[in-house]
Parts: structure tokens; sequence; C-alpha cells
């Protein structure tokens, strides 16, 4: 049953992230620039080492657009499969994320620690993603200001870092007590 939901829950996420994705690369015209030379190529993201207590997740792929912008390629179960195909057969390059503890690879993601990366494939390509990585950030404060106003969003945006950083202390704390931790427990 969890199987069947999170089956259909996946993809809407992927397309989600995505979209956030997107949101902070058109914010700097220069990183939709660096991208447009790879229109056409694909990357695809697998999540190594993933735990198998929760159910699995589906490599994302994703196919750079004209614009400079990623588009999901759909799995083969999904409608418009046939474009995976294709994007498959021009995979550019492979980025494997270690999983191995998602809660501190979601808690990373707010503070901004970068997760242990292996990439495989077209070496320019992979040098203007790590360049996206290194540079580009969400200005969370900047869109809540145009919903709030300036001084509700960075008081938001204060409140919402601490707590980040809280969360993901307390998560490299508990890896430390499972086994296989990282610090070596």
């Amino acid at each position: 049953m969890i199987q069947n939901w999170f089956s259909l829950l996946t993809p809407a996420l992927q397309d989600r992230a995505i979209l956030l994705l997107n949101h902070v690369i058109s914010r700097e015209s220069h990183a939709m620039a660096r991208l447009t030379p790879f229109a056409g190529r694909s990357v695809l993201v697998h999540l190594q080492g993933w735990p198998s207590i929760l159910p699995p997740l589906p490599d994302l792929v994703l196919a750079i657009t004209p614009a400079g912008l990623f588009e999901r390629i759909p799995a083969a179960h999904e409608p418009g499969a046939e474009f995976r195909a294709a994007a498959e057969g021009g995979e550019a390059l492979r980025i494997e994320l270690d999983a191995s503890n998602p809660a501190l690879l979601a808690l990373g993601a707010l503070t901004g620690d970068k997760p242990r990366v292996t990439v495989q494939g077209d070496a320019a390509l992979a040098g203007e993603i790590n360049w996206l990585m290194e540079n580009l950030r969400w200005d969370i404060e900047d869109d809540l200001a145009a919903l709030l106003g300036p001084a509700p969003a960075h008081q938001l945006a204060r409140w919402s870092k601490a707590v980040a950083g809280a969360l993901a202390a307390l998560a490299r704390g508990a890896a430390s007590f499972q086994p296989g931790g990282r610090s070596g427990a």
C-alpha cells in the first residue's frame, strides 16, 4: 500500500523540486547561460546507499532545456516515457549522492552543507554543475519579502536558519549513535 502511494507521490515531488531548482537558476541569467551549451544533454541523479528499510526512490533524470533550465524526464512507467529512452541514450552526466542518512542529507540541503558526491561523464558539464552547486543559493528572504514585506521576511528567514542549523546539529549527533554512523561509532 505504501509503495503504491510512494510511486504516485514521487514524480510530483520531483517535479516540485525541479520547479524550485529552475526558480533559483532563473534568478541568475549567467547561470542559465552556462547551461545553454549543454541543451539536450541529460543528467541522471542517483541516491547511493539509500536505506533498504525505506521505500526505494527512482533515479531522477533531467534534461537541459535550450533556455538553460532543467526538465524531468518521466520514468518508464509514467506517461511521456518515450522521451526518457531518448535522453538515456544521450546521458552526459551521472551524479551519485550519498544518501545513507536521508535525514542528514535533507537537513544538509537546508543549511547549505554539500553531500558526498560521485560524478561520472562529461567533464565540461560536470564543471558547470559544480559551479552551480558552489555559487547558487536560494534567496528565501527575497521571495518572502515579495509576499510579506521586508521586515517580516527578514525575521522569518533568521528564525528558519536557526531552526535548520539546530536540526542539522541534532541529525549529526543522531548519526553517531546508529551503527555505521559517520563519526565511527
